[in-house]
């Protein structure tokens, strides 16, 4: 009888991580050479002097019209809320209220504030000193947004819009547990978005680190508290007293306003930087830009939406965030006849143009929200053992494009 072989002891189990959702992969972009990023940029540039050579009085009549019904709405809604006891005069004035505020946000004080219509020398509208109606101070945004959020477009490290300092919204970005509240955390800034832009000059984050002390932000904490304080008085005190017994009414139809536009600017600034197909960069790929790499970074870092005219009107025009980015200074009622152009341009180089309607866009905002919230599946294997395979990240720009005169092209049109 033959003997039988002892049984080898066996490798114990390695625990694997749970499974996880993955974040939607990411259009790769064309490797184009130098010489075709010069070409691009050249013909976006041709679009922008011929828009340019072009204003005048429809442009002047387009924005004046807004400004109009901006406020005849404002009034109208004013004055129905005196009579908000009864039901439909808070309805019909709430509704005037909230579209007034989202006209004056997104149409009037976010486009004027670019410079769209400085060109018209008219003081109104001067882009410089120009105030709207929110919570942060024009002066503060200008510097956050203009400056800061358009010329280091999508570069993680530099752009503090991906986040704005509290949600997770990049890979690159390292996880920690305090991330687990990114869907909280979103909602949160989505309810009360008009305050979460008025603290992001702030830089808060750096606050709580101990990279800034309160001192140093003295002049900026004033003059947000003067903003904030205002704003308080006029819609939560002077017109709900004005109002007399429709105090409380008034007082919630205010809220209500300040509420849907809160949400309906979040919905479409997200929109426009976050959904599946928009790239993220890092600041060793975006050093020494030329203008064509600028142009070039701007599209893959933004996105639009399709409506009617009347859903752009309410966006802003935001809704054409690929042309706004890259033609920040240009009336944004043009963007929609800029955009046949620019998508034919990107098409001839292989250049992706992100589009889609609302309900998909946002939805994958939010999937992307809940799946940066996760920890990344190397971390989980580093507490729960096994091997994680490495993705490398494809090349956004070519290595020859990595040339330029260090001048940062942003400079001519943020």
């Amino acid at each position: 009888m033959s003997a039988t072989a002892p049984a080898l002891p066996t490798a114990p189990a390695v625990a694997t991580p749970p499974a996880l959702p993955t974040a939607p992969a990411v259009p790769t972009a064309p490797a184009l050479t130098p010489e075709q990023l010069d070409a691009f940029g050249k013909e976006l540039d041709a679009i922008r002097a011929r828009v340019v050579a072009d204003l005048g009085e429809r442009d002047a009549g387009y924005i004046n019209r807004v400004i109009r019904a901006q406020r005849g709405l404002e009034v109208a809604g004013r004055g129905l809320l005196f009579f908000s006891l009864l039901p439909p005069a808070w309805l019909a004035g709430t509704a005037a209220l909230s579209l007034s505020k989202i006209l004056d946000n997104m149409e009037i004080g976010h486009n004027v504030m670019h410079g769209q219509y400085d060109w018209m020398r008219d003081p109104r509208l001067n882009g410089k000193t120009f105030e709207w109606d929110t919570a942060c101070p024009g002066d503060q945004w200008r510097h956050s947004h203009n400056f800061m959020h358009h010329t280091f477009t999508n570069i993680v490290g530099k752009d503090r819009d991906i986040g704005y300092g509290i949600l997770r919204m990049s890979e690159q970005e390292r996880w920690r547990p305090y991330y687990l509240g990114n869907p909280l955390y979103a909602a949160l800034l989505a309810i009360f978005f008009q305050y979460g832009v008025a603290l992001h000059d702030l830089e808060t984050e750096r606050l709580a680190a101990g990279e800034w002390n309160l001192e140093e932000k003295r002049g900026m904490l004033g003059a947000l508290w003067r903003k904030v304080r205002g704003q308080t008085l006029k819609d939560y005190v002077l017109f709900p007293l004005l109002s007399g017994p429709s105090l409380p009414f008034t007082l919630a139809a205010n809220t209500t306003a300040n509420l849907l536009r809160n949400l309906w600017a979040f919905t479409i600034i997200f929109c426009g930087h976050f959904p599946e197909g928009t790239h993220e960069f890092t600041e060793e790929e975006s050093e020494n830009e030329t203008r064509g790499e600028w142009y070039f970074r701007q599209q893959l870092g933004s996105a639009n939406l399709t409506g009617g005219k009347l859903f752009h009107v309410l966006a802003g025009n935001l809704s054409f965030q690929i042309e706004h980015h890259l033609f920040p200074d240009l009336p944004a009622h043009r963007y929609a006849d800029i955009s046949v152009e620019v998508r034919e341009v990107s098409g001839r180089y292989g250049i992706p143009y992100n589009t889609g309607p609302l309900h998909s866009q946002f939805g994958s905002v939010v999937r992307k929200i809940v799946t940066l919230a996760l920890p990344p599946r190397r971390w989980l294997s580093k507490r729960f053992g096994g091997v994680v395979p490495k993705i490398a990240k494809p090349a956004l720009l070519s290595p020859a494009g990595r040339r330029g005169s260090g001048e940062h092209p942003a400079a001519e049109v943020a």
